[in-house]
């Protein structure tokens, strides 16, 4: 996410092992399939030029068993349910089309979760950032007013107006062109990021534990696929 922002970097790497401590095979009571393959069922798209459901050039399309989301304009696929206590997977890739304004920019998408509040770009949430050298990071989005705000070792981050970042620890990103394995754990007010096996950010909200999940489209073409998500015990 390119915009006006306060880049906080997160202390060391020592205290990445406790705080990962819940890890991506966190036991689980109930897997929900988020994504057929096949429709957008449970699902709506939102676009800033267009509104809701009413996606005319096509950003979003389901091909191939996947979610196929071209970047040409900024939105996102949103979930119809809010969720809360959960851990969700899927897998992701570039595509090669970039567009205005981000057409020589790194290629940039994001999963907001936790999102509340009325559909605008970008609701207010947090969001686990995908974008080429830096996803894993986490963006604190402000809706109207105020961003949410975490603890994450001991520091507090947020609660200002701004698109507040902390960088993540580590950087397990594959190859352009190959499929990338992202794991969010949201149980209770803590979070997670893992990338491909890794867990890069990790802390405990202050102010929520549950809303609506969103896949961006933010200027580059991007594929979704195998997403489930697993009700936490």
């Amino acid at each position: 996410m390119k915009w006006i922002y306060l880049s906080l970097l997160a202390m060391g790497v020592a205290a990445v092992g406790p705080l990962c401590a819940e890890g991506p095979a966190a036991a689980s009571a109930e897997k929900i399939a988020l994504f057929d393959g096949k429709t957008m069922s449970g699902w709506y798209v939102f676009l800033k030029k267009s509104g809701k459901n009413n996606d005319p050039e096509k950003v979003f399309t389901v091909e191939d068993g996947c979610f196929h989301v071209s970047g040409k304009n900024f939105g996102y696929l949103s979930t119809e349910k809010e969720f809360s206590n959960y851990k969700l997977t899927l897998c992701y890739k570039w595509g090669e089309k970039k567009w205005p304004p981000r057409e020589n920019a790194v290629r940039d998408a994001g999963i907001i979760y936790h999102a509340s509040g009325e559909d605008r770009v970008w609701s207010n949430g947090q969001e686990l950032q995908i974008q080429e050298g830096d996803t894993g990071d986490l963006w604190l989005v402000p809706g109207k007013t105020l961003n949410p705000v975490v603890d994450i070792k001991g520091i507090t981050y947020g609660g200002t107006k701004n698109c507040d970042r902390v960088v993540k620890w580590e950087t397990h990103e594959k190859p352009h062109g190959e499929w990338n394995t992202l794991v969010l754990i949201a149980k209770g007010k803590r979070f997670e990021h893992w990338v491909n096996g890794h867990c890069v950010m990790a802390g405990e909200g202050k102010d929520r534990e549950a809303g609506r999940i969103h896949l961006q489209s933010e200027g580059a073409e991007v594929w979704y696929r195998d997403i489930v998500l697993e009700k936490l015990r």
